[in-house]
């Protein structure tokens, strides 16, 4: 008996060949433009702060690893929040009040003569244009006469005048400059330099480098600091006992003033203790500068205002450094010893003799030519003083009055 069978179920379809090749993707449309993620600048700062140096690398390095745990972004930022304190007046007694009270009393020089040109600092002195500097800006480091030097004088307010050469003291490294036609001139204060103690505080102006109303701040580093800085034609010395100070004082700053906390004048800036251990002006700030101080020079300058050619005080003796023994203990002791007496002299007059070690003047301590110098120096003629001195071991004093170099 026939029976039907089933119909056979059609073969299943074969499935396509895969092509050699992906088909390309169908185009859409560009989303919207983003912000950029902030991981990515991170890592651009981080490469920018690598070339700058090390430790501007690892602070690269930690803002790149604060933002790359950040994996959502951060979108819209809100500004950096800012605190306005405004710019209340400044306290009494700050550098920044002594700065704003003596910055207009304070001028930068800019000189030019035969063969050579520089600039220096110089205080206003009086309402008429006078102008206290150093005897080396003037003439360039003994480089030119004061009398060939032409000045120009740039003051606070921007403006600028000629000046001339009123005089000069090499001896004690002071100049006078005056301008004329200049109205509204702010004079400095005049304080008194022997007041002052060491780990006081002090400000230096001037323009350090050409870099004109320069301010720096320091401490009294130490007083009588015996400094000689050159020698004139006659080989007299030009010396002066120095207020040091760690304010930072460079080459441009010499005339420029240091004062107090109250914005008096103490001293006149005038040399550095150079890296390779001398004095000058070509290696800059170390902390080791020296001002003149203004009790000292304050008679010359009223010499020099009354066209008077300055006088010094002397003993009238040649020396030489030496370190002798004294007493039975036979002590080492340092002092300037007497090569020559001048006849005549105030040391000649008070008995010293060829061979003596000068080692104290009063209450200063003389252990080199330069300290016995620098302290002589601060004295004027016809004042009296006790010196101390060794002659054959022995220590012995004798009172006399000083003579002048006029």
């Amino acid at each position: 008996m026939n029976q039907d069978l089933p119909p056979t179920p059609p073969a299943p379809p074969s499935p396509p060949v895969p092509p050699l090749f992906p088909p390309p993707l169908p185009e859409r449309t560009p989303p919207p433009q983003r912000r950029p993620r902030r991981t990515g600048f991170a890592v651009a700062v981080l490469t920018g702060a690598l070339l700058v140096g090390g430790g501007a690398g690892v602070a690269g390095a930690a803002l790149y690893d604060g933002l790359a745990g950040d994996s959502g972004g951060r979108g819209q930022t809100s500004a950096l929040p800012v605190v306005d304190n405004g710019n209340p007046p400044a306290a009494s007694g700050s550098v920044e009040a002594v700065a704003a009270a003596v910055l207009p009393s304070v001028v930068a020089l800019d000189v030019r003569g035969p063969g050579g040109a520089g600039n220096g600092s110089g205080v206003v002195l009086d309402a008429d244009g006078l102008i206290l500097t150093n005897d080396h800006v003037v003439t360039l480091g003994g480089q030119i006469p004061a009398d060939q030097a032409e000045v120009t004088v740039s003051f606070n307010d921007g403006t600028k005048a000629p000046a001339k050469v009123v005089g000069t003291d090499p001896l004690t490294d002071t100049a006078l400059v005056e301008v004329d036609g200049v109205d509204g001139l702010q004079p400095i204060t005049i304080g008194k330099s022997s007041n002052l103690d060491v780990g006081e505080q002090v400000v230096a102006i001037g323009s350090p480098f050409g870099l004109d109303a320069t301010v720096t701040s320091g401490i009294v580093s130490a007083l009588d600091r015996p400094v000689q800085v050159a020698r004139d034609a006659q080989g007299n010395a030009t010396a002066y006992p120095a207020i040091q100070t760690d304010a930072a004082i460079n080459p441009g700053n010499s005339g420029g003033p240091l004062v107090n906390m109250d914005g008096q004048l103490v001293g006149i800036n005038a040399s550095i203790r150079a890296a390779g251990g001398g004095l000058g002006g070509e290696s800059g700030s170390i902390g080791l500068g020296f001002a003149i101080p203004i009790d000292e020079v304050l008679p010359i300058i009223d010499q020099l205002r009354a066209g008077e050619t300055p006088t010094h005080a002397r003993l009238g003796i040649q020396v030489s450094d030496v370190a002798t023994s004294a007493g039975s203990s036979d002590t080492a002791v340092s002092g300037a010893r007497i090569e020559a007496i001048d006849d005549g002299s105030a040391a000649a007059d008070a008995g010293l003799r060829r061979g003596d070690v000068i080692v104290g003047i009063d209450d200063h301590v003389i252990d080199s030519t330069e300290g016995l110098i620098a302290t002589v120096r601060s004295y004027r003629p016809g004042d009296r003083v006790k010196v101390t001195y060794l002659r054959g071991g022995d220590q012995a004093t004798t009172e006399l009055e000083l003579g002048s170099d006029g």
